[in-house]
Order: structure tokens, then C-alpha cells, then sequence
């Protein structure tokens, strides 16, 4: 904590400030996150004391606010919903078990500096994947807006037919209480965006609810909430329920730390501070541990409060202590003003904050600069929303995987030419007035070099050098694009340089860098090929392969002449 000890007084105003704002956003908005994880309200408000104040302390981030968020808590009700029945005593039991692993999943990443792993995941591929769970949160949030009661389920369609087939048990105040709070946060939102809506909204909702005794008409609201902050236990259970929430507890990690980091470097970047990736996993893993030991679920950093948060004037990690001291007194003494708190305006409330997810300027994006991602978006999108979110989640993991392999597999590869009145050489496909030599190819490979695309590498040299539209009698390799090389590659480029010499076609190598150089004179290729077949830039070795041409040639017309 030794940013508290150089904390400065004109820092206080603004964390005060920004520490009451997200308090105010926080408390309906974390019992209706739990709401989407199949669990009491009250849950939510756990969630957002001790993880939130374990995050500001062990965390690096000055604006990331913790707490319970939708994709996570829609993933946790997809987990353990085939485990028990939503909201039962196990139920909550597996949720708090869950977020125990994934506590120590994140802290066992941060020891290990595993946070690069976040890297294999493709941004697109993600969006589709949360884009589609917003869609299917916002789905399953209808019935408490219609006040009927259907089964749990992930798949759109199921949802729709289900509601249709409950036309006959619409509870309409709860309806015009719902769709009233549809229209109003976001009207007041955009009038008056000084003004809690949220918070005011909630409250006139329970206000109403109780001045017209509307829960004896069928509107299902929060009804009794234990008050008081939830007491440090271990809880326990078996190894097969363990063993069945792991892989789950493991993609959440993954899900929940993408998440955060890009919120937190966001702000970080904004304010000119660093990030320190692996603090952020301690302090994430230790909330989530707090979350474990003190009977709440799953938490990571979530977008809307963040940045409520940053625009109230959050100068430091004081105004998350704040927030989460704010929320310990609310369960302490206010939980009774909740009572009358309609699960229609919590739903209303998930809705609209879930709408932030759909990216659809994000998709627009791919189709303005990569088609190809935006094809990835639109698969990821669509198996989220038919196979449902556990089994779209690993989809979309492998997926990223499957790319990131893909482009290294086959990786860009360019022919050079040199531009006109300079040394410069360039890929002909883009640049046409590039100038090639008759008999001799530049080729550039745009990707490091190892066992999974050497044989791609292999391939390339064969086709080039089989087209009978070429009459090539030199390849000059510019290893400018490759940054290291495996054994694997190496050892093909000993098959290369064999076979180009059996077919009488010289190999040089320009822009060799000094990893990759290392590796080639380790294995014997410098001495294979001759010092004389390596250059510092393409012209040179140009130059060096037209003067041995005209050597030949002028020796074969001096042959001509003698004979």
C-alpha cells in the first residue's frame, strides 16, 4: 500500500465523490448481476464489499472497480446450473467454490507470468462471443419483465417459445413497471446525466410497488434481505464437483482477465500510468478469494462501473475502498429500504447495461479493414447463440487458437522488386512499377520460421521455381520479416539448399538477424551455402548475382569466340 503513504490531499475531493457515485450505480446493479447468475440479490451485494476492497489494495489499477459482472455471472449460471437448482443452498455453495479455483487460477498465472496467455485470444472472436451472450442476458431477463415463470435455459428460441406458450399469465403492472424502466433510465440518462437514474429508478420503483400494494397483484419483488456483512468461512465440498467445475473456473480466468486489463490499461493510458500485468492477476485472484471466504461468486473488473468511476473524479484506489465501505454499511443497515425492489426493474437494469456489449460498431469496423475477422465474428456470434455459452465460450478459445495458428502456418509471403531510382525494394503485388530481374527471385516470408510453417516455406520455393512462367537461376531470401528460427526450420533449409543446388539454382540470404544468424552458423548453413551467399540488404546481393551473370555470360561468348 505505499501509494497511500504518498497520497496527496488534493486527490481526496474527487475519490470521495467518484467513491459515493459508483456506490450509488453498484448497489441495484450488483443484485441484478447475481440475478443473472441464478442467484439471490443479496449475493451481488456481497460480491461488491470485501473483493472490491481486497482489488483496490493488492490491484495497480487507480479507476478499475470490481465487482460482479454479466458475461462472468452468465458463464457461472451456465456451470452449475446442471449441478443443483438455482438459488438452493448448493447451488450458492458451487458459485462460491467457483470463485475460490478461480482465485487461485489467477494468482497461480501471476507467479508463473503467465498473463501473456490473454494474447491468444482473438479480440473479434471474443466480441462475437460477448456480443452473443449479451444478446442471450438480455433474452433471459424477459420473464421477469412479463412476470412469468419458465425454465432455465441458454437458447433464444426456447426463451421465445416458452413466453409465448405464458401469454396467458403476463402479469401487466409488472410489465408497465419493467418497460417504464426501460425508457426512463436511458431518457434520463441522456437529459440530465448528473442525475443517479439507476438509483432513482429503483427507489420510485419500490416506492410504487408498496404506496399501491402491488405485490399482493403478482408483481414478484426482492422481498426480506438478511441484513449485515456475510461472516469468514471455508466452504467445502467434493473433488467430483471440483473436478466438474474446473474447466469452467479455467475459462473464466481467462475471460475475466481479458476483461479487466483491457479496462484498466484503457484508463491507465489515459491518466499516464503503468499497468503491471501480473500485480493485476494477484489482486484479481485475492479478490476473487475474498469473494471465496466471504460467501459471494466470481468477480472481475466490469466496463460501466469503471468508467462511472474515472468521470466521478476517482484520483487513486481510495475512491474503490470508499465504495466498497458504502456498500458494507448498506447491508448493515439498509437492507429493509430493498424490500419492495421489483425484479422487473432489476431486470430492466441488466438489459440495459448488457446492451453496451452488443459491439456492433466493432463490427462495422472488420468490414471497413478485415473481412476475414469480421467472418470470424459472425461464426462465433452465431455458435454462441445455438450451442449455447459454455460450449460458444471453448469455441471461441479454439478458434482464436485455430487463427493464430492458421497465420503463422501460412504466413505472408511478398516478391520484391526494386523501386525505380532507388535501392529500395518493395512487393511487386502492391507496388507494380517495382523493377524485377530476368532469372533471379526476392522472396520475403513475413512470419518467424518453425516447425509449423517451414513446410509451408518448402512448398512456396517448389511452386515458384516449377512455374514455367519463371526461368529462375537464383532466390534471394530476405529474412528482414523473420525474427527466430527452430531446428524444424533450420533443417528444411538445409532440404531447400540441397535441392536448389541439385537443380543448378544459387540461394542467397539478405537482412539475417542476430538470433536467427546464431542458429545458422550453429548448424553448419553459413558454411554450406559460403560466407559469400550472405548480404546486408537485397541490392547488394542484386548486384552480386547480375555480376556473376555477366561473368557467365561474358566467359560463354569468350568460349564461342576461341572455338
Amino acid at each position: 500500500m505505499g501509494w497511500l503513504f504518498k497520497y496527496q490531499s488534493s486527490d481526496f475531493k474527487g475519490d470521495v465523490i467518484a467513491g459515493f457515485t459508483v456506490a450509488v450505480l453498484l448497489i441495484p446493479q450488483s443484485m441484478a448481476i447475481a440475478m443473472i447468475a441464478g442467484l439471490p440479490p443479496i449475493i451481488g451485494l456481497y460480491a461488491s464489499v470485501v473483493p472490491l476492497f481486497l482489488y483496490a489494495v493488492f490491484g495497480s489499477s487507480n479507476h478499475l472497480s470490481v465487482g460482479p459482472v454479466a458475461i462472468v455471472s452468465l458463464l457461472v449460471s451456465s456451470a452449475i446450473g446442471d449441478l443443483a437448482a438455482p438459488g438452493s443452498p448448493d447451488y450458492i455453495l458451487y458459485a462460491t467454490i467457483l470463485a475460490g479455483m478461480i482465485g487461485i487460477i489467477h494468482i497461480s498465472m501471476g507467479a508463473l507470468n503467465f498473463g501473456y496467455l490473454v494474447n491468444f485470444l482473438s479480440h473479434p472472436v471474443i466480441s462475437g462471443f460477448t456480443s452473443a451472450a449479451a444478446v442471450i442476458i438480455a433474452f433471459s431477463q424477459i420473464k421477469h419483465i412479463l412476470g412469468v415463470t419458465i425454465p432455465r435455459t441458454d437458447y433464444i428460441h426456447q426463451i421465445l417459445i416458452y413466453c409465448g406458450s405464458q401469454f396467458s399469465n403476463f402479469n401487466w403492472p409488472t410489465i408497465i413497471l419493467g418497460l417504464l424502466s426501460l425508457v426512463s433510465i436511458p431518457f434520463l440518462k441522456k437529459k440530465r446525466p448528473e442525475f443517479p437514474s439507476v438509483l432513482l429508478v429503483t427507489c420510485s420503483g419500490a416506492l410504487v410497488v408498496w404506496l399501491f400494494n402491488l405485490d399482493a397483484h403478482g408483481v414478484k419483488i426482492i422481498g426480506e434481505l438478511p441484513s449485515g456483512l456475510k461472516s469468514f468461512a471455508v466452504p467445502v465440498t467434493s473433488k467430483k464437483i471440483l473436478g466438474n467445475l474446473f474447466p469452467t473456473a479455467l475459462a473464466i480466468a481467462l475471460v475475466a482477465y481479458m476483461e479487466s486489463i483491457a479496462i484498466a490499461k484503457k484508463f491507465a493510458l489515459k491518466h499516464n500510468y503503468e499497468i503491471d500485468v501480473n500485480k493485476e492477476l494477484l489482486g484479481l485472484g485475492l479478490a476473487n478469494l475474498g469473494a471465496f471466504f466471504f460467501g459471494a461468486y466470481p468477480v472481475t473488473g466490469g466496463f460501466s462501473r469503471s468508467a462511472v468511476n474515472e468521470s466521478a473524479g476517482a484520483k487513486t484506489r481510495l475512491a474503490s475502498m470508499l465504495t466498497a465501505g458504502l456498500i458494507a454499511l448498506t447491508l448493515i443497515f439498509l437492507t429493509k429500504v430493498l424490500h419492495y425492489l421489483p425484479y422487473s426493474i432489476l431486470a430492466s437494469i441488466i438489459i440495459i447495461a448488457v446492451s453496451g456489449l452488443f459491439d456492433w460498431r466493432h463490427v462495422l469496423h472488420l468490414y471497413r479493414i478485415k473481412k476475414i475477422d469480421l467472418i470470424s465474428w459472425i461464426i462465433t456470434f452465431w455458435a454462441t447463440l445455438t450451442i449455447g455459452v459454455e460450449k460458444g465460450l471453448l469455441f471461441s478459445i479454439i478458434m482464436s487458437l485455430v487463427l493464430a495458428v492458421k497465420r503463422t502456418t501460412n504466413p505472408h509471403h511478398a516478391i520484391l522488386g526494386r523501386l525505380p531510382n532507388t535501392n529500395i525494394y518493395r512487393n511487386v503485388g502492391r507496388y507494380p512499377e517495382a523493377i524485377t530481374t530476368d532469372g533471379l527471385l526476392v522472396l520475403r516470408i513475413d512470419s518467424s520460421l518453425y516447425f509449423a510453417n517451414a513446410s509451408y516455406l518448402k512448398e512456396k520455393i517448389k511452386e515458384l521455381i516449377e512455374d514455367p512462367a519463371r526461368q529462375i537461376n537464383a532466390i534471394i531470401f530476405d529474412a528482414s520479416s523473420v525474427n527466430d528460427i527452430d531446428s524444424s526450420a533450420d533443417s528444411t533449409l538445409h532440404e531447400i539448399a540441397d535441392k536448389l543446388k541439385r537443380l543448378g539454382i544459387q540461394l542467397y540470404f539478405t537482412n539475417i538477424k542476430g538470433p536467427v544468424r546464431d542458429v545458422l552458423l550453429c548448424s553448419g548453413f553459413y558454411e554450406k551455402l559460403g560466407n559469400d551467399h550472405f548480404f546486408f540488404n537485397n541490392h547488394d546481393a542484386v548486384l552480386n548475382f547480375l555480376n556473376k551473370e555477366n561473368r557467365v555470360r561474358n566467359e560463354t561468348q569468350g568460349n564461342g569466340n576461341r572455338s
